[in-house]
């Protein structure tokens, strides 16, 4: 690659997102919204005449709502770490001591997980999002410990006979296999990081692995994904893919396709290998032209009740957020591209169709969970909070030529 292409590309993003965050965006405004959104919910927490159960987190609002459904934490609970991930965004924002207190609180009631065998793949959500938040923003040597206990746990899934990990073990006999589900990805961030910072070598191998292996089974020829690539437990061959969450098995589920350009983001940060670089941008570019005209996503691009079938926010949050990363990689013209979509994405995210405002203490509007179960359809999800309120506050790390990942 050209490095002063990609000086050149960066710039041209940075100046880009600038005159385009004062015409449209104005990021701080939104991440004074998501403050003050914050400290709705912990004034109705802290409003009920007892004291806060800091085991019992915020994970959506139903259409007629206003406060959250709350979930207890437990290994079956895959939600939990958001809204400790939240609060810890909010006191890198604000850098509010009350809020980091809360923070705190919070996710300590996650560290039960570092201490169990893995549930299923979910604890990269679970401990990444929270503890691995938090010791990027405090530097404890305790957050450090967990994550990388939890980065063993997690590990204990993989198998090397199929060359990923196990994300559903309850499903294996549903599935007719050694069941990879797309967000998955998403759980190998944590994995490299704890490699690096004095876990188990091992665990980077692992991640390259699964990543190799679901970049070669888990994407149809126009690069469109399953949500779920089911394997031979024992020989480690392909046997099919299939849906879960999606409209149908050959579906592009939007969250799903959104996993993917968010997780092979994060393996070409860790790895530099050109491989993850050029696949990342086969997926993204796939999901970016078959777009509405305000950028978020109808919750499958295949569902045939479009323009009547419902939106899902959460999709257009992750990718905002990776796509604001993944600018900063390429080539001028590309990340310019990039940057357009990302930013297109998060002006609708701000407007008064897709924010909640006093309706409700939720962030955004309009995100889809399980359509095909009936679950949280047309939904406030605590996950399409945390990754919108991520994506801003990279969009203003770069209109602030700041870096936008912590090495």
């Amino acid at each position: 690659m050209n490095t002063k292409n990609l000086l050149v590309g960066i710039g041209l993003c940075l100046l880009s997102a600038c005159t385009e965050v004062d015409n449209k965006l104005e990021v701080d405004r939104a991440l004074e919204y998501c403050d003050r959104q914050v400290h709705r919910t912990l004034e109705v927490m802290h409003g009920k005449g007892r004291e806060v159960d800091y085991t019992m987190m915020p994970r959506n609002i139903m259409d007629g709502q206003y406060d959250w459904n709350y979930r207890k934490v437990s290994k079956e609970e895959w939600c939990g770490g958001f809204w400790p991930g939240i609060l810890w965004y909010d006191y890198e924002y604000t850098q509010d001591p009350k809020i980091k207190e809360e923070a705190e609180k919070f996710t300590a009631s996650l560290k039960f997980l570092s201490e169990i065998p893995a549930y299923d793949h979910d604890l990269g959500f679970l401990v990444f999002c929270s503890y691995g938040n938090g010791y990027r923003l405090t530097g404890s040597p305790e957050y450090k410990q967990v994550i990388i206990n939890t980065a063993d746990s997690l590990s204990a899934l993989f198998n090397p006979c199929v060359g990923t990990m196990l994300s559903w073990p309850r499903n294996v006999e549903m599935f007719g296999g050694h069941n990879t589900i797309m967000d998955n990805m998403i759980n190998l961030e944590m994995l490299f990081w704890a490699a690096k910072n004095g876990g188990n070598p091992y665990l980077f191998d692992i991640a390259v692995a699964h990543a190799d292996k679901t970049m070669k089974y888990h994407f149809r020829p126009d690069y469109t994904s399953y949500h779920v690539a089911v394997y031979d437990t024992l020989t480690g061959e392909f046997i099919k893919g299939v849906t879960h969450q999606g409209y149908s098995d050959d579906s592009m589920w939007a969250r799903g396709q959104a996993w993917a350009i968010y997780g092979y983001t994060v393996v070409y940060r860790e790895t530099k290998d050109v491989r993850y670089l050029d696949f990342v941008q086969k997926v993204t570019d796939v999901y970016l032209k078959n777009l509405p005209e305000d950028y978020v996503p109808y919750w499958d691009f295949n569902d045939p009740s479009i323009p009547d079938a419902p939106r899902d926010a959460s999709a257009a949050c992750v990718v905002a957020s990776a796509l604001l990363e993944l600018s900063g990689y390429l080539p001028a013209e590309k990340a310019l591209e990039y940057k357009q979509a990302a930013v297109k994405m998060l002006t609708s995210l701000n407007s008064d169709k897709y924010q909640c405002g006093k309706s409700k203490l939720a962030f955004l509007l309009h995100s889809t969970g399980h359509l095909p179960a009936g679950s949280e359809i047309d939904a406030s999800i605590i996950y399409a909070d945390y990754y919108y309120m991520e994506a801003l506050l990279r969009l203003k790390r770069l209109t602030e030529n700041k870096p936008i990942i912590d090495e």
